[in-house]
């Protein structure tokens, strides 16, 4: 099977402009993050998916100075881009990780993507957010590539052209979908927050690699992070208000497999 990882990433974020472009450990936080992606050890193919906008140039050339692949596509339209990339690439299998997860831990995209190798014949599409256990930030969603053309021919809302996948895992009675739990039992997805859509979280992914990542071993693991958590509390503090936010708030009425408890709203003031 031919997998190929897509990183999704633009400058013009709506919630934190220039995100990806924000430094971290002296470099900016998409070159962070997809050293970490690159850690994986399942084989795969890498390729950043971002737009046609002239801003985005400037993702282009930090893809160009780390040798990664780099496709250009429509802005909004994210299942179009993603099919595009892949119709390119050649790929059976695509891994759909959005570029606001600098903090994104190797070994659970191999724990992932490997649940889907040794299952594909049982599985049209594996993530380890249906439900989510792992701290937000750790998003890996794998999809044949059969599911993401079916997904791209038909899907017709708003929501599913921009989010790439719901088409697929919020339709179970068309797709056989299978969910990773975090191995320890626990369920961190809604206390834990290691992505970034605001400022309050980069300023907390900016204080984990400053304590963190060195130049002998940058790629720190997620039990680092919780060490560090468990001895820095008020580390947590930084984002809290944001702990549990995600898009679904927006299409509780919409989508048919989430439920309430799963998403929440920014804490006013927090």
């Amino acid at each position: 099977m031919k997998t190929l990882i897509v990183v999704q990433a633009r400058v013009s974020s709506t919630r934190l402009p220039g995100k990806v472009l924000l430094p971290v450990a002296g470099s900016p936080l998409l070159r962070r993050m997809l050293e970490r992606v690159r850690g994986a050890q399942t084989p795969f193919e890498l390729v950043v998916a971002t737009t046609t906008d002239p801003a985005d140039e400037a993702v282009v050339s930090l893809c160009r100075r780390m040798d990664v692949r780099c496709f250009r596509g429509h802005p909004t339209d994210l299942l179009d881009r993603h099919y595009r990339a892949a119709t390119e690439a050649g790929a059976d299998v695509l891994v759909k990780i959005p570029s606001d997860c600098p903090l994104i831990d190797a070994g659970v995209i191999d724990r992932v993507l490997g649940h889907y190798r040794e299952n594909a014949d049982r599985y049209d599409f594996v993530s380890n957010l249906h439900p989510a256990t792992y701290p937000d930030g750790n998003d890996v969603e794998v999809l044949s590539f059969a599911a993401l053309e079916t997904a791209w021919r038909e899907a017709t809302r708003a929501l599913e052209r921009e989010h790439t996948t719901p088409f697929v895992w919020d339709h179970p009675q068309r797709f056989r979908i299978g969910n990773v739990r975090w191995e320890t039992g626990q369920d961190y997805s809604m206390t834990h927050r290691f992505t970034v859509d605001y400022r309050e979280d980069y300023v907390f992914v900016a204080a984990i690699y400053a304590a963190l990542w060195t130049h002998t071993r940058p790629l720190f693991d997620l039990g680092d992070i919780l060490q560090l958590l468990a001895e820095h509390p008020e580390l947590l503090k930084l984002n809290a208000r944001f702990a549990g936010v995600n898009w679904y708030r927006h299409h509780l009425d919409e989508l048919r497999t989430v439920q309430r408890s799963q998403t929440r709203s920014p804490e006013v003031g927090g």
